[in-house]
């Protein structure tokens, strides 16, 4: 089972991208010469804790109000648009012209959407069918009690659930509306996933195997997610809304505590699984996955080169820089990730005062306050703190504040907009007259222009470091390894231009961060790390272990 990730092929408007890991058809081609049959998810919207569940941002840069998953009118015709150029890449490997693509699905667990939208559903099963036209069956997956609002008629209705509940129960819940037909839980869950600052989420082997074995007896159909792990690389990472007041952000690590693990290596859950499967199915004689080797790698000294602050990164690293009288947002300045600075002079009537308290109406999500470049507290929606108190020191002129976009909400979408979407204040009176700079951190070139010109006079005492490293692999025999950032505190790592994603040490539970040995070449290597809170120091260390770190701190 795969998602296509409609953010991923068509990150920008009209700019698709199919080739590297966005080779849809070529992953098509490898599964069926490894005698594989798959299952295809095109969503449009696919959850899998990914940044807003897998649409691209720029949908509320275009439509600032669209009602997404729903019949709304500017959603469904890019919709439209989006499937006029996936699905006829897609049709040429559906089973019945010969490919290994057995299901495509409709939606993604639908029922538990609150909007309940029939005639949306109506539309994608129409829209869907005129591509696939009976060549593959066409499903929904809903919980088992979200099935009325999830379920479409003259489509498959499927399940998911874990290993906690009786199957019997379930079966039950779906012959309500699906009399007859096969039994599938197309998302059965061996693991789960993880937040920022919650423990490891890991699931006990002994409940899922029992779980399994139940369904096989049942002769139900099963489909695990996750079997292998992967990573959340980049900004692709989403967020859960946890209820009122409660923001909770995915690590960067999408492991799942699966049965593969992020590197694909095979776990005891792995084996339990293959010893119960064969209980049911003969041994199809194909090779168990060993072990690959994974290496360390000697301390790498990190140059520190400058805040983001300084006048020199502006004009380099920043996409834009405009002003308005109130704060705009990341989709109303069309950016999808990564920072934006908001700076705006403090009045000279609150000088005088001591302390002020700051306070961010709807910040979303996390920011770095700085008074005239100096670091001086974290606003965060994770915690739910948006006041602090600052002091101005002789002559202070200027507030300003990184924000950070953590990752968009990818469950339940309610578009989840990024930025300062309300009010500033400072003792009540609200600042206005912002200037507003951009750092999406998307284009590598212009890190590599900032080291190359870096003049190494200026430096500010704010947040937002940059730091450059370089280390030499001299064997031939490279493997995988893993970022170890303990030490430093928040923020994002580019090794060889490719950005593994967020690091949060002092959070955890996640340490380390995947580097596949693919990132990596013989010679000499060159590692960015953008450092968001902490005062790390020049030459400060960075480490790479031959073991993963995910249950730290």
């Amino acid at each position: 089972m795969t998602y296509i990730e409609w953010s991923t092929h068509e990150p920008k408007e009209g700019q698709y991208v199919w080739d590297g890991i966005a080779n849809l058809e070529q992953f098509i081609q490898i599964a069926q010469e490894e005698d594989l049959y798959v299952i295809l998810r095109p969503g449009p919207y696919i959850c899998a804790e990914r940044d807003m569940g897998g649409f691209p941002y720029w949908l509320l840069t275009k439509y600032p109000d669209v009602k997404l998953r729903t019949y709304d009118l500017d959603y469904l015709r890019e919709v439209e648009k989006w499937y006029g150029v996936l699905m006829p890449r897609i049709q040429n490997h559906l089973y019945k012209r010969g490919g290994p693509v057995i299901m495509v699905s409709i939606e993604n667990e639908y029922g538990s959407f609150s909007a309940c939208d029939g005639r949306y559903l109506s539309f994608l099963r129409n829209l869907t069918e005129s591509y696939i036209q009976n060549e593959a069956v066409l499903f929904t997956n809903d919980g088992p009690d979200q099935l009325p609002c999830g379920r479409i008629p003259g489509v498959l209705a499927t399940l998911d659930f874990g290993s906690v509940g009786n199957p019997d129960s379930y079966w039950q819940k779906l012959r309500k509306y699906q009399a007859k037909g096969p039994l599938v839980n197309a998302e059965f869950y061996p693991g789960w996933l993880t937040h920022w600052m919650e423990p490891l989420a890991q699931v006990a082997t002994g409940p899922v195997v029992s779980q399994l074995r139940r369904m096989l007896q049942q002769g139900a159909n099963v489909n695990f997610y996750m079997f292998h792990g992967g990573t959340n690389f980049a900004f692709t990472a989403g967020a859960n809304d946890g209820g009122p007041g409660r923001f909770n952000t995915d690590i960067t690590s999408y492991d799942y505590d699966a049965p593969l693990d992020e590197a694909g290596d095979p776990t005891s859950k792995y084996f339990a699984i293959r010893n119960t499967i064969l209980e049911f199915l003969p041994d199809p004689g194909v090779s168990v996955p060993s072990k690959l080797p994974k290496m360390n790698l000697p301390p790498v000294k990190m140059n520190r080169l400058g805040s983001l602050l300084s006048e020199q990164a502006r004009q380099i690293l920043a996409k834009y820089s405009l002003s308005s009288r109130r704060p705009l947002g990341f989709e109303a300045l069309n950016q999808h990730s990564g920072l934006i600075l908001y700076e705006t002079q403090i009045p000279k009537a609150l000088h005088h005062s001591d302390p002020l308290t700051i306070r961010v109406d709807t910040l979303h999500d996390r920011a770095y306050v700085h008074v005239d470049n100096k670091f001086v507290g974290i606003l965060s929606r994770e915690t739910a703190t948006y006041s602090m108190p600052i002091r101005l020191e002789s002559g202070t002129a200027k507030l300003q504040l990184v924000v950070e976009n953590q990752g968009r909400i990818n469950y339940n979408i309610a578009n989840d907009k990024k930025g300062i979407l309300g009010a500033v204040t400072l003792n009540g009176t609200e600042l206005l007259n912002w200037s507003m700079t951009g750092f999406p951190l998307e284009n590598y070139s212009q890190l590599e222009n900032y080291i190359d010109q870096f003049s190494g006079l200026e430096e500010t005492t704010g947040s937002v470091k940059i730091f450059h490293g370089e280390f030499n692999i001299t064997t031939d025999n490279i493997y995988d390894t893993y970022f170890d950032p303990r030490g430093w505190g928040k923020g994002v790592v580019f090794i060889n231009g490719f950005n593994l994603g967020r690091y949060w040490p002092l959070a955890g539970p996640q340490i380390t961060l995947y580097v596949a040995r693919h990132i990596l070449i013989q010679g000499k290597n060159t590692i960015v790390v953008i450092e968001y809170q902490k005062e790390v120091m020049q030459g400060t260390l960075i480490n790479f272990r031959d073991q993963a770190i995910l249950n730290g701190p």
